[in-house]
């Protein structure tokens, strides 16, 4: 049951990049691209961006959002969305770290830590934790979890969708709306 959630979720993702013309998967000129100084596409993320939430043994950073960066939108883009995903969360059945959106064409980066808690620069969803702002990982014991990062170019305007939408309300308002995604995969094991 946990690998068809898991699947299903993989089946989502790419179906959500192909609706968009496909992730940019190199740092080719005019490719839409996103990229982080805080790690590397496919590496280990720094401890200091898993959560910090109290009780939880798992929790084992300071809850520090990476920095973020993003080039060669399409024209037309009125907005970006922004989102993370652990498929390996949860024995499979996933956990949706972060959930924003409503931010401005004209922004395209964040700064490490920016997105730690609410901003005027973006609309917060609502994470499997319930926050509309960064919500690290809290890996647990075992092989690294694959944290997908995607941002998604879309049609709406900054304050056109609702704050609180989850993941799935938010992925099901794409399709048509959405532009083109670009993504990147962060690395997380516990023990560190």
């Amino acid at each position: 049951m946990a690998f068809n959630r898991i699947l299903g979720t993989m089946i989502s993702a790419g179906a959500l990049a192909l609706a968009f013309g496909g992730a940019a998967m190199a740092q080719a000129p005019g490719v839409f691209t996103l990229t982080s100084t805080s790690f590397k596409d496919g590496a280990l993320m720094p401890k200091k961006v898993a959560n910090n939430t109290a009780g939880n043994a798992n929790c084992v950073g300071e809850n520090v959002s990476p920095q973020l960066s993003w080039t060669n939108a399409p024209a037309g883009t009125k907005s970006f969305a922004l989102t993370m995903l652990d498929p390996e969360g949860r024995g499979g059945a996933g956990v949706h770290h972060w959930v924003v959106y409503g931010i401005s064409p004209d922004i395209t980066s964040f700064a490490e830590g920016e997105t730690s808690k609410d901003g005027p620069k973006f609309v917060g969803g609502k994470s499997t934790q319930g926050v509309g702002f960064w919500s690290g990982p809290c890996t647990p014991p075992g092989p690294p979890h694959h944290y997908t990062f995607v941002v998604i170019a879309t049609d709406f305007e900054p304050k056109e969708l609702p704050p609180g939408m989850t993941m799935p309300e938010l992925w099901a308002k794409l399709p048509g709306r959405g532009k083109i995604a670009a993504g990147l995969v962060g690395l997380f094991k516990n023990p560190y």
